[in-house]
């Protein structure tokens, strides 16, 4: 990832806008597939031909040789997890993160979705970690910093009793799907690059969340990342933008 940060004009806005859209439009056709009895690549299939149709480009299929147009995560998968035969059951939780491209800009959005009736542990997790995004969301004005993201994630989740994953984060984006800067869940450390945030600056804020501790580790398949103590997980993230005054949810128009 290269250390510049990308401001974008009011032409490539317009433009991302759309390509948001379309995502978000992705995540809802994606919520909707997450039953029990569906494989998680019947979830992916959907996603998939949702973005076709809507005169896109699935982002993720062949992102560094990801194998499919969805990352489909089920239970203690915390992200990336690749869609295949698994069958989602009653009591599961998935998290569905996806990205399109239109004309060449990216919009990028996930959530994690009950299947059926779940337990009071997973319902929680799943609500502190959507609403862990909107407690970051009152500090994405211009003049505030990146660590002013992280800390309100942070300080949210863990006063809830859960933890935030350290080792993958939000970022920015536009025309590329992962650009400067990063953007951590937690209060990283001061060597760790803290730019303010600027109007025309476009970022995805993503809490990844353990019912547990926070370590991970990633499978042999090179992708799946799960949680190390087998904890359940969740994720969420919605592409905005930065302006001169409130923020602005580009992926939001799915999830009011």
């Amino acid at each position: 990832m290269s250390d510049t940060i990308y401001i974008k004009s009011g032409s490539e806005i317009e433009i991302m806008r759309q390509a948001a859209k379309i995502a978000a439009g992705a995540r809802s056709m994606g919520r909707q597939a997450v039953r029990d009895g569906l494989t998680t690549r019947q979830i992916d299939r959907a996603v998939h031909e949702y973005i076709v149709k809507s005169g896109a480009r699935p982002s993720c299929l062949g992102y560094e040789g990801f194998p499919a147009a969805t990352c489909v995560s089920v239970n203690e998968q915390v992200i990336h997890g690749i869609p295949g035969r698994r069958v989602v059951r009653n009591g599961d939780i998935v998290s569905i993160d996806l990205c399109a491209t239109y004309k060449g800009f990216i919009g990028d959005c996930a959530g994690t979705y009950p299947v059926g009736e779940v337990g009071a542990e997973a319902k929680k997790l799943i609500e502190v970690t959507r609403q862990a995004f909107f407690e970051a969301l009152r500090f994405a004005k211009a003049g505030y910093r990146i660590s002013d993201i992280g800390g309100a994630v942070q300080d949210y989740v863990e006063g809830n009793g859960f933890s935030v994953v350290r080792d993958f984060v939000g970022h920015g984006i536009g025309r590329g799907m992962h650009e400067a800067p990063e953007v951590p869940n937690y209060r990283a450390p001061r060597t760790r690059p803290n730019p303010r945030l600027v109007k025309g600056m476009t970022i995805c804020i993503e809490p990844m969340v353990c019912a547990g501790d926070w370590h991970v580790n990633i499978l042999d398949d090179g992708w799946t990342v799960v949680t190390a103590d087998k904890s359940l997980a969740a994720h969420y993230e919605n592409t905005i933008l930065i302006t001169d005054g409130e923020p602005e949810i580009l992926t939001m128009a799915d999830d009011i």
